[in-house]
Formats: C-alpha cells, sequence, structure tokens
C-alpha cells in the first residue's frame, strides 16, 4: 500500500479551509481511509499505532473483505494536496549509512576515513517539527549561504520496542519513504567546529514523501542479508531537471535494521519515529563540489527545483522559497 496524509478541501460560505487526512493511493486517485472503515483514524500517527492489525483491516478494506471498494477514489491524486506522510513524526534520527558518500566527503576534506565508521552505525537527530512534503520549502538569508539537498531514503516505525535486535528490527519497520535532508552548509560547517551538531543547518527542514510504501510493495526487490533486509531501489535527484545524483538503496552499509539496534538501545521507539539512510553516494553538492564535479560549486538558491526519487517509493519534488523575517 502507498500511505499518504492530504489535505482535503470542504468549502464553507465563509472560507475554504484545509484538513490533514489519511488516504491511501488507488491507481490514480486517494481513498480516504474513513471511507473504507468509518471507525479508522483519520491521521497517520494514530494509523500506526494501530500496528500490523490496523495494516490489515486496511487491505481487507481495500480488496472488499470490509466493505471497501479498491475503485472508489475520493481525490484526485496531485501533488498539491499532499502533506509529508508523517507530518508530526513523534522522532526523527538521521543515520550514515552509505560508504560512499562518508569516503568522499573526508577525502574531500584532506583526511583519512574513519575506522569507527565500520564499528557504529552512526546517527543524529534533527527537528521533527519541522518536516515539510511536496512543495516548498521556506529559507531564510543564512539558509542560502551554501544551501544543499541531500538524497536520501528513510523507515516510519510501526511498533513500539526498546533493546530490539537487528535480527529482528525488520518487522519493526512500517514503510519506506523518499527524504530530502536540506542542508545548510555554511551554518553547518560553522557550528560543527564546536564538535557538537548538526543543528541550525539542519533544522530548519526535511522533507520526506510523497507517501509511505508498505514493505509488501517492496518484497522482489528485498536482499535478505545476516544484518537486516536492504532494497535493490536506484535513487537519483534531479535540480532543475537535470540529474545531479544517482545511486541506490542496496549500496548502505549498515542496514535499517542495524540502526534501529543502535537507536533502540536503552531508549523505546515509538511508531511514528522516522531513520533516514543518510545521504546516497553522490547525493549532495557538498560531496559533488568538493569532488570537483562543478567548477564553479553548484549551490541551491531561490527558485530552484528539486526531486528526489527513490524506484517503488516515488519522486519529492521541493521548490526553494524566500521565507520573509
Amino acid at each position: 500500500m502507498k500511505l499518504v496524509t492530504y489535505r482535503r478541501p470542504h468549502t464553507s460560505p465563509q472560507e475554504l479551509s484545509l484538513e490533514l487526512r489519511l488516504g491511501v493511493v488507488v491507481n490514480d486517485g486517494i481513498v480516504d481511509v474513513q471511507e473504507i472503515a468509518p471507525d479508522m483514524p483519520s491521521s497517520m500517527l494514530d494509523f500506526l499505532r494501530g500496528g500490523e492489525m490496523m495494516m490489515q483491516r486496511l487491505r481487507d478494506g481495500l480488496h472488499g473483505g470490509s466493505g471497501g471498494s479498491s475503485s472508489a477514489a475520493s481525490v484526485a491524486l496531485s501533488e498539491d494536496i499532499l502533506a509529508a506522510p508523517v507530518p508530526r513524526p513523534t522522532s526523527m534520527r538521521d543515520g550514515y549509512a552509505f560508504r560512499q558518500h562518508v569516503e568522499a566527503a573526508r577525502r574531500n576534506r584532506g583526511v583519512e576515513m574513519i575506522p569507527e565508521f565500520d564499528e557504529i552505525p552512526i546517527f543524529y537527530f534533527t527537528n521533527h517539527n519541522a518536516v515539510y512534503g511536496p512543495g516548498p520549502i521556506p529559507v531564510l538569508p543564512m539558509h542560502l549561504n551554501q544551501l544543499d539537498f541531500e538524497l536520501e531514503g528513510a523507515i516510519v516505525i510501526g511498533k513500539e520496542g526498546r533493546n530490539i535486535k537487528a535480527s529482528e528490527a525488520d518487522s519493526y519497520i512500517a514503510g519506506y519513504t523518499v527524504m530530502n535532508d536540506w542542508s545548510a552548509r555554511a551554518l553547518q560547517m560553522h557550528e560543527m567546529k564546536l564538535n557538537l551538531g548538526p543543528a541550525k543547518g539542519k533544522d530548519f527542514a526535511t522533507a520526506i514523501g510523497p507517501w509511505l510504501v508498505t514493505k509488501d510493495e517492496l518484497e522482489d526487490r528485498k536482499i535478505s542479508t545476516p544484518h537486516g533486509d536492504l532494497y535493490d531501489l536506484e535513487m537519483t535527484c534531479h535540480v532543475n531537471g537535470t540529474e545531479v545524483s544517482r545511486g541506490n538503496m542496496k549500496d548502505m552499509s549498515w542496514t535499517f535494521a542495524q540502526i534501529i539496534e543502535r537507536a533502540s538501545y536503552g531508549v523505546t521507539l515509538y511508531p511514528g519515529d522516522v531513520i533516514g539512510s543518510g545521504t546516497v553516494g553522490t547525493g549532495c553538492f557538498l560531496e559533488l563540489n568538493g569532488s570537483k564535479v562543478y567548477e564553479p560549486a553548484w549551490w541551491l538558491k531561490v527558485g530552484d527545483t528539486v526531486t528526489c526519487s527513490i524506484d517503488r517509493l516515488g519522486s519529492l519534488t521541493n521548490t526553494v522559497v524566500a521565507e520573509q523575517l
């Protein structure tokens, strides 16, 4: 299934208001889950808290098991009504799982590959209250000093767990989505001289979407390993229609299962927690510029459109817009 959070307009004599709703993509439309079963939750977080039982109810409903109809799409699918699939994550972490990106970034800084990369599936916390779906990304002047994209995949946790073993961790994943970890590089580099962060260079925006894809949709692309599942899914990024990045999620050196094991050590993960993969190799201008792919260096500016795409997970398109102070 492809689960979405979308804005359904309601016309009143006074105004047109927008309400976030939970839906499922069917063909070229969206079926509201409450049209399938009126007692289903109308928000993604409440739905995820229902666990696999809720997922199965929705699957049954889509196939007519509870009166639902797979042809009953009530809203035409378009980017302008889509919000982030999980608009208010309970937390948001981002990993560092692609060796190619880490090696290139360190080489470009003139430092050796760090051996700890092979010891720890590292991650950092980012701002779960600054999450965007498809559409505009507002930025302030300091963000525009070396503004960058980061092409990533992400998972959403589907059930509560603590001290989760990697061998069991894939069962805690509700689904997968595309992630763009927007980065203000000048801010990031300045603050990280203090060996803490990143913080202000990252906390203004993270985009995910366009939908949350459940694992059954990816079964034929799954690569089982002793350390958890990987997926053979091509990743690309286009800026203003020009391809700037290409990679594959199967090239993660650390699996999501291993990241979950590390993240849940002594800590409870909750339905709705989002965990990013980290940047795929070639997946940001910081890496590409440092490797002299673009001279002069290419950074994003107001008006630029960035489309991050992952096979089977869809395309997430955002446009940089200026925010007024």
